[in-house]
């Protein structure tokens, strides 16, 4: 049995600017893609300047009058989150598309960013909440729309208030769980705020099921230097067509909440379980519906990363 192949037609989006983060490999990559042959530019920042020529040589490879642009990224650095927001706001282009997706899993040991955070934490939640804040001048310019990139992961768990950065003790999962359930909880409370306060930002969340990306793969630089089963099991399951999806399907979710979801929407695959199938929009899962932690959250990044949005 091969897995089903699905597609979104995306809308006309010449004239406008995205910005994709994790656009150097898997999903990222496919959504990078799929914007510039919908006809936006599209800018990819990246922390290796090699991964990102490749990336930009493989869309080219297919869409041949690709507008694209590498930038400089390093999402556990803040000073690199500001660095690369000042270039941007120097350029002065409104931003009309921004796609938080990029994101680290599961380090065997703890490790910390180059701020002192829990690296997951850093990287998926707190480096995005900085760039998101620092770019709110140009979104707010675009009338933009940002998605943010949850997971599966976050069906469960909380937020780990009295120890957010594991410094006690340390559990991998537990604090991947924990840094998708802030990202699902930070693009619902930018909605709500943005609402409020009158940004004219469109915030969402999607999350891409259950595909073979990279996140489980081999990363010697996480302390992983081999593939995990699951990601091994996880290949079986998706080139066989059984429960998970696939690297092209699992970007169609924040593909489709980025160009027309609803503000306020959460969207993912929409097979029972949501590990795979077409995309479409789903309920919130139950750490996802809590506005108080979301609201207490939204404050705490900003006192840990200095970046205050409005």
């Amino acid at each position: 049995m091969r897995p089903r192949q699905y597609d979104l037609t995306l809308p006309d989006l010449t004239g406008r600017r995205a910005v994709v983060t994790g656009a150097s490999d898997g999903m990222g990559l496919g959504m990078a893609a799929s914007l510039a042959a919908a006809g936006a530019e599209v800018l990819m920042p990246v922390r290796s300047r090699a991964k990102g020529e490749a990336a930009v040589a493989t869309i080219r490879a297919t869409v041949p009058d690709a507008r694209l642009g590498l930038r400089d990224l390093d999402l556990s650095s803040l000073a690199s989150v500001a660095e690369l927001a000042g270039q941007l706001g120097d350029e002065g282009v409104p931003i009309d598309l921004l796609v938080n997706n990029a994101g680290v899993m599961t380090p065997p040991e703890r490790q910390a960013t180059a701020d002192g955070h829990e690296l997951q934490l850093g990287t998926n939640h707190l480096g995005h909440f900085a760039l998101t804040g620092r770019l709110l001048p140009l979104l707010r310019a675009g009338r933009g729309r940002v998605t943010s990139q949850s997971s599966v992961a976050a069906r469960r768990g909380t937020i780990n208030w009295h120890d957010l950065d594991w410094e006690r003790s340390y559990d991998g999962m537990a604090a991947y769980r924990q840094s998708k359930i802030a990202c699902g909880l930070f693009g619902l409370e930018l909605s709500r705020r943005s609402a409020a306060e009158g940004w004219g930002v469109t915030s969402n969340v999607s999350h891409p099921g259950v595909a073979p990306t990279s996140l489980l793969a081999a990363r010697p630089e996480l302390g992983r230097p081999r593939d995990t089963v699951g990601v091994r099991v996880i290949r079986w399951l998706s080139a066989h067509g059984v429960v998970a999806g696939t690297v092209d399907s699992a970007k169609l979710p924040a593909l489709l909440a980025v160009t027309t979801g609803e503000d306020g929407g959460f969207y993912g695959p929409q097979w029972p379980g949501n590990a795979g199938g077409p995309p479409g929009r789903q309920d919130l899962w139950a750490p996802l519906r809590r506005d108080a932690d979301a609201a207490r959250l939204w404050e705490v990044s900003e006192e840990l990363t200095g970046v205050r949005f409005g």
